[in-house]
C-alpha cells in the first residue's frame, strides 16, 4: 500500500522565503555600501536666505558660484561636507576637492565647536523641537546634549526664530538644498566645520 506523501506547513514555506528575501536585501545592501558614491547635483538651484523672515522660493534661481563663495580653506581635501559657522554656508566637495554645491542655511541656537565629525545618523523625517516637520535628517554631533543635525522643512518654509532660552541645534536650509545633502551625505561622510 502507498504511503501519501506529507506536505509541509505554509508556515514553513513562508519562512523560508521571507530568510531568503532578509539575506538577499542585506547582501545588496553590503554591495552598495561598497560600491561608489554618489556626487552633488552640478546645475545651480535656489538658495536660501540667512534672514529668518526669508521662504524659499519655489522658481528655480542661480545659486552663488562656488568661485564667488569658494570652499574654506581651511577645510581639508577630499569628500566632505564643510559647514562655516561664520557665513551660515554649507559646500559638498567631492573627492577631487571640487565643491559641486554651495548653499545657505539657518543654524539652530546652539552649534558645533570647529572640528572635523562623520555623519553618524540619517533619518528620513520626524517633528523638530520647534514643533516644524523636518525631512533629510542628517546628524553629525551633540552638544550639551543637543543633537546637531542638517535638515529642511517639509514644507520648505524657513525656521521661525526660537523662542528665547529653546535650545534647538538643527540646522535648516532649503528643500532642494536639504535634498541634495540627502543624496550626498550617507553614513560616515565627512563633515568639516570652520569659523
Amino acid at each position: 500500500m502507498p504511503v501519501p506523501a506529507r506536505r509541509l506547513p505554509s508556515w514553513v514555506w513562508v519562512s523560508g522565503l521571507t530568510t531568503g528575501a532578509v539575506a538577499a536585501v542585506v547582501v545588496l545592501t553590503v554591495k552598495a555600501e561598497q560600491g561608489p558614491h554618489p556626487t552633488a547635483a552640478t546645475r545651480p538651484t535656489a538658495s536660501a536666505s540667512a534672514n529668518a523672515d526669508a521662504k524659499p522660493s519655489a522658481s528655480p534661481k542661480a545659486s552663488p558660484a562656488p568661485s564667488k563663495t569658494g570652499v574654506p580653506d581651511a577645510s581639508g581635501t577630499g569628500r566632505r561636507v564643510v559647514y562655516d559657522l561664520s557665513d551660515h554656508r554649507v559646500w559638498l566637495v567631492d573627492a577631487d576637492d571640487t565643491a559641486r554645491r554651495t548653499f545657505v542655511v539657518w543654524p539652530g541656537t546652539i552649534g558645533p565647536v570647529p572640528g572635523t565629525y562623520t555623519v553618524s545618523v540619517r533619518k528620513d523625517a520626524t517633528t523638530g523641537s520647534d514643533g516644524v516637520e523636518i525631512e533629510h535628517i542628517i546628524y553629525f554631533s551633540v552638544v550639551s546634549g543637543v543633537n546637531i543635525a542638517f535638515s529642511n522643512a517639509v514644507d520648505g518654509s524657513s525656521p521661525p526664530p526660537a523662542a528665547s532660552g529653546a535650545q534647538t541645534g538643527g540646522i535648516r536650509m532649503a528643500k532642494a538644498d536639504g535634498a541634495a545633502l540627502w543624496a550626498f551625505g550617507d553614513t560616515g561622510t565627512k563633515v568639516r566645520v570652520v569659523e
